[in-house]
């Protein structure tokens, strides 16, 4: 007798709303076990400052020594002036959390994304509307958007907290 083993489900869930994408965002975090890596304009609608979402990265830098958090932004000015439960994080995980801020070269880029490990996302069309995508078990759709970030990378700069005024 063989036995079956259950492939993962692909799910893609539409969301409409900022803040059906900030709940997203909470999860996909949730399903973090190695890597995240998010690219947006300035984090300014994705909830990046709620006591909620800084726990829950917390948590997810806390769980392994290895676990990685990268960021790129079109403009960190919202993170400096807004967001110092981030800025928090990155002065306490530093060794684990990058911040990097696009040059004048990526800066036509206008599709925020967040992507854990390699099969889970949510991509949102466009920073100026709140549609977006949240997928479960996409590993096709997850590596497309990995190559996306390799690629903003390299036309980003890293940003040290020292930089930030820390």
């Amino acid at each position: 007798m063989t036995e079956s083993i259950d492939e993962p489900v692909l799910l893609h869930r539409p969301l409409n709303g900022i803040r059906e994408c900030s709940e997203a965002l909470d999860s996909l975090i949730g399903t973090a076990r190695r890597h995240l890596r998010i690219f947006d304009y300035n984090l300014e609608d994705g909830g990046y400052n709620s006591p909620h979402r800084l726990e829950l990265l917390r948590a997810f830098l806390l769980e392994k020594r290895g676990n990685r958090l990268e960021v790129v932004l079109h403009d960190t000015d919202y993170l400096t002036r807004f967001c110092p439960r981030m800025l928090g994080l990155l002065r306490q995980f530093n060794h684990a959390v990058e911040i990097r801020e696009t040059t004048a070269q990526a800066k036509s880029i206008y599709d925020p994304f967040a992507v854990a490990d390699q099969a889970n996302y949510v991509h949102r069309f466009h920073y100026d509307a709140p549609r977006a995508l949240f997928a479960l078990n996409d590993v096709a759709g997850s590596h497309a958007l990995i190559k996306r970030f390799e690629e903003i990378k390299p036309a980003s700069e890293p940003i040290s907290a020292t930089m930030l005024g820390l």
